[in-house]
C-alpha cells in the first residue's frame, strides 16, 4: 500500500473522530459550542478532512469542510477577542 494513501486515510479518520467527538461532547452538555475546545476540535478535524477529500477528489465534501474550517476559525478569533477584552 502507498505510504501517502495510508497517511491521507489516517488523517481523514482522525479528522472524522475529532468532529464526532466535538459533536458528541456538545450534545452531552460536556462542552459548549462556544468553547475553545469545541471550536478547535471542529477546526482541526475540518482541516484533516480537507486533506483527505481533496486527495480523493471529493470536492463537494472538500467545499463543506472548507466552510466548516472558516466558521471554526471565525469563532476562534471571536473567542480570543472576547478573552482579551475580559482581561483588560
Amino acid at each position: 500500500m502507498d505510504t501517502t494513501k495510508i497517511i491521507v486515510d489516517s488523517l481523514g479518520w482522525i479528522g472524522s473522530i475529532l468532529l464526532i467527538a466535538g459533536y458528541w461532547l456538545n450534545s452531552r452538555g460536556e462542552i459548549n459550542a462556544q468553547s475553545l475546545i469545541y471550536q478547535l476540535l471542529n477546526l482541526i478535524g475540518g482541516i484533516l478532512l480537507i486533506v483527505n477529500t481533496v486527495y480523493y477528489g471529493a470536492y463537494p465534501s472538500s467545499a463543506v469542510n472548507i466552510v466548516w474550517v472558516f466558521i471554526g476559525g471565525f469563532y476562534l478569533m471571536k473567542i480570543k477577542k472576547e478573552k482579551k477584552s475580559k482581561s483588560i
